[in-house]
């Protein structure tokens, strides 16, 4: 018996030293927490808005297999495959509506992108900070205007009646244009409203990202003698580098995804202007308003997000390769 108990110690002693040692680990995890406690109090409604906005909607995605009414309500109803998928691959206009969305996303995004980090560079050269501050707000004012606002500006802009373009080009004897009956000019005006909308928000991240930098490639960059012009091309280029691609590869997100204020209000839903401004969101948004299939609507936007996630994936992979330091993971 003597030599079994003394057989049995190393074993009862390497379990008390690993409840000692778990024991400690669960201490240093209140601990810590307790010290951060203002920090988490802040995180916690955050938290609890992720989830409700964005993880407890997951849910419905039984939605787009089903043929939902009303009755049987949304997970009662009857499972009827991919065939709320059919309607985007079988109608005709749906293929023009992902051409358009497809094409505008690619052009926001790339336009956007140059026109913000050029913005952020010139924002970088003011001298006075009261002026950088001045013409920072100002540019970001748009972003907070919401695109019904946004139409009604545009409509003042471009109304046949009474607009301010169209009494310029009357003053200069030019032609007056209809433009809400002429779909050729509104890819360039698309663009333009987007451009006008957004670069200053993000511009004020690249910005963040030109602050960060360390100031003594600047002094040294000075005493080779280096332009400011070749400071900006050769320092503060590279350096925001991995910022441009992460915030690259998160938009790629968005490729199939549209702004539906952009194409709906703003467009004021004109039947002739659908050749170059319908787009999915709108397309399925009609599409529901006449048909009244919730099915059908959830398989669009099942269809976006799956693509959005697959192209951030393969983004991603293709950065890694190039340079796995810039990748997101």
């Amino acid at each position: 018996m003597a030599s079994n108990t003394t057989r049995l110690r190393p074993i009862e002693t390497g379990e008390l030293f690993a409840q000692d040692r778990e024991t400690g680990r669960i201490k240093r995890f209140w601990r810590r927490l307790f010290s951060y406690r203002a920090l988490y109090l802040m995180f916690i409604p955050g938290l609890i808005v992720l989830i409700l906005n964005n993880y407890l909607p997951i849910s419905g995605v039984v939605i787009a297999f089903k043929n939902v009414n009303y009755i049987d309500g949304p997970f009662g109803s009857p499972w009827v495959g991919f065939r709320n998928f059919e309607f985007l691959f079988n109608n005709p206009d749906a293929f023009r509506a992902i051409r358009n969305t497809v094409g505008y996303s690619l052009t926001f995004m790339i336009m956007t992108t140059m026109m913000s980090v050029s913005v952020a560079l010139l924002f970088n050269e003011l001298r006075s900070k009261y002026a950088a501050r001045f013409y920072q707000s100002l540019m970001i004012l748009p972003y907070f205007l919401s695109m019904v606002v946004v139409s009604y500006l545009v409509f003042a802009f471009l109304s046949p009646q009474g607009g301010f373009l169209g009494g310029v080009m009357s003053r200069f004897d030019i032609q007056q244009v209809d433009w809400y009956t002429s779909p050729e000019y509104w890819p360039y005006l698309l663009v333009l409203i987007t451009l006008w909308k957004g670069v200053g928000y993000n511009s004020i991240i690249y910005i963040a990202g030109i602050t960060g930098i360390d100031t003594e490639y600047y002094e040294a960059a000075v005493i080779d003698g280096a332009s400011r012009w070749h400071q900006a091309l050769y320092i503060t280029l590279p350096m925001i580098r991995p910022l441009i691609i992460i915030l690259t590869l998160l938009s790629m997100a968005n490729i199939f995804i549209s702004d539906f204020g952009l194409f709906y209000q703003v467009t004021l839903n004109s039947g002739m202007l659908y050749n170059t401004t319908d787009v999915i969101d709108t397309f399925v948004y009609r599409a529901l308003i006449k048909l009244n299939d919730i099915g059908m609507s959830s398989a669009a936007a099942l269809i976006q997000s799956v693509v959005g996630f697959i192209l951030v994936l393969s983004s991603n992979l293709v950065v890694r390769r190039i340079s796995k330091e810039d990748a997101l993971f």
